[in-house]
């Protein structure tokens, strides 16, 4: 994705006035609810996907690793889509791409949507190593994480019951956008997120809508805090207030300051933009790292389980348990 921060459009959602920042602020006492997220499981699910190597587009690790993450949503008891594509890379490569779609209780009307992309990063185009810089990420954050959360998130369902439906996403060919070494003309956000692109335009379900969507991207990292990212803030205010509440219920505000961080290109655009689904990006922000601010392992080759915190998940996935069973 280009995680790069947008100064003017923070400069813009500045001037935008005051009503979308008064609603993100407003808060209530909640009390916390549904099933105990177990943060060991979805380590589990994370070292799972490793195990395949890199995920990487048209590679057969990416193939297995997409038809086990499918058969684990299936063991589930959930409904599950394979949509495949065809996409262009942004040097033009044939990019087989699958997005994968989980549903649960797909007779309900009422849904929810959660979504990460699955994919890895083909090149450690961040690594401090120059020496790196083409070679595969193993993506252990960067991906595998925040499938993780969901699919652990769709083992506690078999259980715990929802009112509502919820739509598991995994966006595929996120991560094949515009390297750092190639040449560009710098404009190159619509060469991120290609999966996220299409699904958006192709919806599963003619006349598909969910209350709103939940992006999980890079949610298992050490030392990561979940600042209040700019576009969700533009596009979903709302769900932002919602989501930073129920950290708040289930004791996780450190991690979910409400402070804001940059503006980022990533999946929740063209769901916001294209599906019109309002959508927020729960994404890390690293404001004193020179390396990134999506932190020291974000596209290098050191994205890996040993920098995976067990802390971070279960600070992600019980406050998506509390959102989730917070809707009636």
């Amino acid at each position: 994705m280009n995680r790069l921060l947008i100064a003017l459009t923070v400069v813009l959602l500045a001037a935008c006035g005051n009503t979308k920042k008064s609603a993100v602020e407003t808060t209530a006492a909640v009390e916390p609810v549904g099933p105990a997220f177990m943060a060991d499981t979805a380590y589990w699910f994370c070292q799972q996907q490793c195990d395949f190597g890199p995920r990487t587009m048209n590679s057969e690790a990416h193939e297995r690793c997409g038809a086990w993450i499918a058969g684990r949503f299936r063991q589930y008891g959930l409904e599950v889509i394979q949509q495949q594509a065809g996409l262009r890379g942004y040097d033009g490569t044939l990019l087989k791409s699958t997005n994968i779609i989980a549903s649960y209780r797909p007779e309900q009307q009422e849904r929810i949507l959660l979504c990460a992309h699955w994919d890895s990063r083909p090149w450690a185009d961040n690594d401090p190593d120059e020496a790196n810089h083409r070679k595969p990420v193993m993506a252990a954050n960067d991906g595998a994480s925040g499938v993780a959360v969901m699919l652990e998130i769709a083992r506690l369902l078999q259980t715990d019951s929802l009112a509502v439906g919820v739509d598991f996403v995994c966006f595929d060919a996120e991560d094949w956008g515009t390297p750092q070494w190639a040449d560009s003309d710098g404009n190159d956000g619509d060469t991120w997120a290609l999966g996220a692109q299409y699904w958006s335009t192709h919806l599963h379900r003619d006349g598909y809508t969910a209350r709103y969507g939940i992006l999980l991207d890079m949610v298992g990292g050490q030392g990561a805090r979940f600042y209040q990212e700019q576009m969700s803030k533009y596009y979903a205010p709302d769900v932002v207030g919602k989501v930073w509440r129920a950290a708040e219920a289930v004791g996780y505000s450190s991690y979910f300051p409400k402070d804001e961080g940059g503006g980022i290109t990533d999946d929740h655009l063209p769901v916001n933009q294209n599906a019109k689904i309002p959508c927020i990006d729960i994404i890390p922000y690293y404001p004193d790292c020179e390396a990134s601010s999506f932190g020291p392992t974000w596209h290098t080759v050191s994205d890996d389980m040993q920098h995976i915190d067990k802390n971070t998940l279960q600070a992600v996935g019980q406050t998506i348990v509390q959102v989730l069973f917070s809707e009636n």
